[in-house]
């Protein structure tokens, strides 16, 4: 049994990092300039256990993908539940800050894929994610009608968070460029995400939640 165990854990170990490298590697060299070997190489791992692992390039890539398309899903579950309005969008809005913050790479992997005509992300966008939509814009437009925000378009308002919250890993490059060329602290991303929530809920007729201000 243990050593079933230490087995799997050495699996876990070995996909997470591999994950994390062909992260990298995807969002600086893009699909078609990638390689196994070069994942391998940031990876430190041996070109066969990637292989062993995921089979092929485009199987780890898919992987990449699925893997950032549903930590952004995920990030939105506040909503789910009977969280008020202003809780659930400073929770979402604070938890893609943190997720471009954390996993940068992922989300330029994403902005590739679309930009480029979601030649691997198609399905995703087809199913999941128009099913997710469909949800999403049940609940605004249900806070709406119970005169809890403006009434406006739900998908703009998606949109508008998805494009803000992104911007800080999409345009990292820009955005180090303009803070002197050093990465943002601790204490600017949580200036950054007060800002961005306050922008965006008040656009709609919210005050940001104050038990999730300080991020």
């Amino acid at each position: 049994m243990l050593t079933g165990e230490t087995r799997q854990q050495t699996r876990e170990r070995n996909v997470t990092t591999i994950l994390k490298a062909a992260e990298r590697v995807f969002a600086e060299a893009g699909y078609k300039g990638s390689s196994i070997s070069m994942i391998a190489e940031e990876a430190g791992v041996p070109k066969s256990n990637i292989v062993y692992y995921f089979h092929s390039k485009e199987a780890l890539y898919r992987r990449v993908i699925e893997d950032i398309f549903h930590l952004w899903l995920d990030a939105s579950k506040g909503m789910d539940g009977d969280m008020d309005p202003a809780q659930a969008l400073t929770m979402y809005i604070h938890d893609k800050m943190e997720l471009s913050r954390q996993r940068p790479h992922g989300s330029k992997v994403w902005a590739n894929e679309i930009i480029h005509g979601a030649p691997f992300a198609q399905e995703y966008i087809e199913n999941e994610l128009k099913a997710w939509i469909a949800t999403r814009e049940r609940i605004f437009k249900r806070w709406m009608a119970d005169g809890r925000i403006k009434q406006m378009d739900p998908k703009a308002i998606l949109y508008l968070i998805w494009a803000t919250t992104q911007h800080y890993a999409d345009f990292q490059h820009q955005i180090t460029a303009l803070n002197g060329n050093k990465p943002m602290n601790n204490r600017q991303w949580q200036d950054a995400k007060a800002s961005v929530t306050t922008i965006i809920l008040d656009g709609i007729g919210l005050r940001p939640s104050p038990e999730r201000d300080q991020g």
